[in-house]
């Protein structure tokens, strides 16, 4: 071999030597999730911790192994499209959702990235997946689907209230599904015996409103629906029921823990905790459309004394026996 020869082929070895350690020391991009969430930050701190100890428990570290950029809407769900937006323009691997607001926002924003839902009341009716068993897109997660929910809610509130006649259901008509927990209670308040306002609730200054209203109707108890607008005014929904003594039920476990009477829903604890299982599958390569969307597994009946004794309502023993969780 020419010495010409053995130089070029010591060039080339050193070449590809440099090559290997630049290639090494380039720093390895993290697998980075966008939170897209349609309330602040203290509504749903619980169910993001859950998520994030679910994703400790799976091996990822924040900052260390993965990376979580969070976009709040604050309540304003016109925001949404524009956050949806910017978690894009960071080229995350993942859009976690947090509500159908959230999802419908990411779905308009991209069909490529994938999408995991926090949770939603019916991702089928709602245009987000083909079924539950076959997603068919880049989207997949938790459904809230539980048709037996907004039934309980109100057996348990006949059972708390007895002669409960007329209740005063708050809702958003804009708000994805509220229309099918509406026909829900229906179906239950007539076998009840129970007639039905409802009052919709477009914003934040409807609130008062809307409970005024009830007072006039001469409501016996109050049932609050899902919305944004709710999410964001917690303190206020509680104490105008407070004031008005309104025994009522709430959708999330949030509303009671803020004051509220009680609650019957779905561990949204849960679900935020089983979404992350979604987002290992998916950096691990498999793909939405490949991932059945689960419906709830588990349940939370929750009952506040504090509210309770605040509008002097007695809880029965056998109701009160039947809690998760009593506040004190």
């Amino acid at each position: 071999m020419t010495k010409a020869a053995v130089l070029s082929i010591l060039v080339a070895v050193v070449l590809l030597a440099l090559c290997v350690s630049a290639d090494a020391q380039q720093p390895k991009k993290l697998p980075l999730i966008g939170f897209l969430i349609a309330s602040s930050p203290s509504p749903v701190a619980a169910r993001l911790e859950a998520f994030r100890q679910a994703l400790r428990e799976l091996g990822y570290v924040e900052g260390k192994n993965i990376v979580i950029e969070y976009r709040w809407a604050e309540g304003k769900v016109d925001r949404l499209p524009d956050l949806a937006a910017q978690l894009i323009g960071l080229k995350v691997d993942i859009i976690l959702s947090t509500g159908p607001q959230s999802t419908r926002a990411a779905k308009e924003a991209t069909s490529t990235i994938p999408i995991v839902m926090g949770f939603d009341n019916d991702p089928v009716s709602n245009g987000f997946v083909a079924s539950l068993a076959r997603p068919g897109g880049n989207i997949t997660g938790l459904s809230t689907l539980a048709p037996e929910i907004s039934g309980k809610q109100l057996e348990l509130l006949k059972e708390i209230v007895p002669r409960l006649s007329r209740l005063a259901v708050f809702g958003t008509s804009t708000q994805p599904g509220n229309a099918q927990a509406l026909k829900e209670i229906e179906l239950a308040a007539g076998t009840l015996e129970v007639k039905l306002q409802f009052l919709d609730v477009l914003a934040p200054t409807d609130i008062e409103t809307a409970f005024g209203a009830a007072r006039r109707a001469r409501a016996g108890a109050g049932l609050v629906l899902n919305s944004p607008v709710f999410n964001s005014q917690r303190t206020l929904i509680t104490d105008l029921a407070a004031k008005n003594r309104l025994p009522t039920t709430y959708w999330a476990t949030e509303f009671v823990e803020a004051g509220g009477l009680m609650t019957y829903s779905v561990s949204f604890t849960d679900l935020f905790r089983r979404a992350a299982t979604y987002v290992d599958k998916i950096l691990k390569g498999a793909k939405p459309a490949d991932l059945p969307v689960e419906q709830p597994k588990k349940f939370e009946f929750i009952i506040n004394l504090k509210a309770a004794k605040q509008i002097n309502l007695p809880i029965p023993p056998n109701v009160l026996v039947r809690a998760d969780r009593v506040i004190k």
